[in-house]
């Protein structure tokens, strides 16, 4: 039976934390998040960017509900070889020494993506392009069940893209991380029932990020821009309000779970 506000309260009183949420989509889902009255926990390997992000969450959201937080540490997921003492700390930081648990993740971290050549692509190459993307998304599965309560309200998503679907040239080891974190978002839906685990596959988002890429070129970043915006059906580059709706809905439908969930403006068929 639904009360006045049950579709709008469904995130009140839950703890959300969200590897790579100092910007881009993910530091929209933390917005989103204090905004449905969650309390929030942002991480990234960039100390300095967690503590203008917090401002901004703080600036923008400066009265709270009752029991309402924001709160954020560093995490490094680029070394393998301190990947998992590096997630532990994280989530004892998030549980605050697991005396309140972790009701949904959402991973959207990721490295700069530097696509090698396919003649000179080693096994080292592809270690570092999949490290952040999906031995770190595997290893956070394996240890999140100590610290979110093991029921079907809880949930994990994880962040892929188009070019798993349809890559582009140069992208063959991309595609197949991708598809990787597809395969382990149905096999974690299985193996960590009734937690709930799903992906987003994002099409071209506009974001911050677009600036770095193009060393802050206005004229060539809008010539970027129209190039992705026709390769759409609707014309359109996503933006960050728009496809954090899809981990709002993952987060709070508890029936929807090894599902990959796609918005990216008709490009797969374009």
């Amino acid at each position: 039976m639904t009360t006045p506000y049950s579709y709008t309260t469904k995130l009140a009183s839950k703890r959300v934390l969200i590897l790579g949420g100092t910007s881009g989509v993910g530091f929209g889902v933390a917005q989103a998040a204090l905004q449905f009255g969650a309390s929030v926990i942002i991480s990234s390997s960039n100390p300095s960017k967690i503590t203008r992000s917090l401002d901004r969450l703080r600036t923008g959201h400066p009265t709270l509900a009752a029991g309402q937080t924001i709160t954020g540490t560093p995490c490094d997921l680029s070394n393998p070889s301190t990947l998992e003492s590096n997630l532990i700390a994280l989530l004892n930081f998030a549980t605050d020494s697991n005396t309140a648990k972790i009701n949904h993740v959402v991973f959207t971290a990721g490295d700069a993506i530097n696509n090698i050549p396919l003649s000179e692509v080693t096994p080292e190459s592809i270690t570092r392009q999949s490290t952040i993307r999906f031995h770190a998304a595997v290893i956070l599965a394996k240890l999140l069940p100590k610290y979110m309560p093991l029921e079907a309200e809880s949930s994990i998503t994880f962040t892929g893209g188009t070019n798993t679907d349809k890559p582009m040239p140069g992208w063959s080891v991309m595609a197949a991380v991708g598809s990787a974190v597809e395969g382990l978002t149905r096999g974690l839906a299985v193996d960590l029932k009734p937690v709930r685990v799903n992906t987003v596959s994002l099409g071209a988002v506009v974001t911050e990020l677009f600036d770095g890429f193009l060393g802050g070129d206005e004229k060539v970043k809008e010539m970027v821009l129209e190039r992705m915006r026709k390769a759409t059906l609707v014309g359109e580059m996503g933006r960050v309000e728009d496809v954090v709706e899809a981990y709002l809905y993952l987060m709070r439908d508890r029936f929807v779970t090894g599902t990959v969930v796609k918005t990216n403006g008709g490009r797969i068929l374009a």
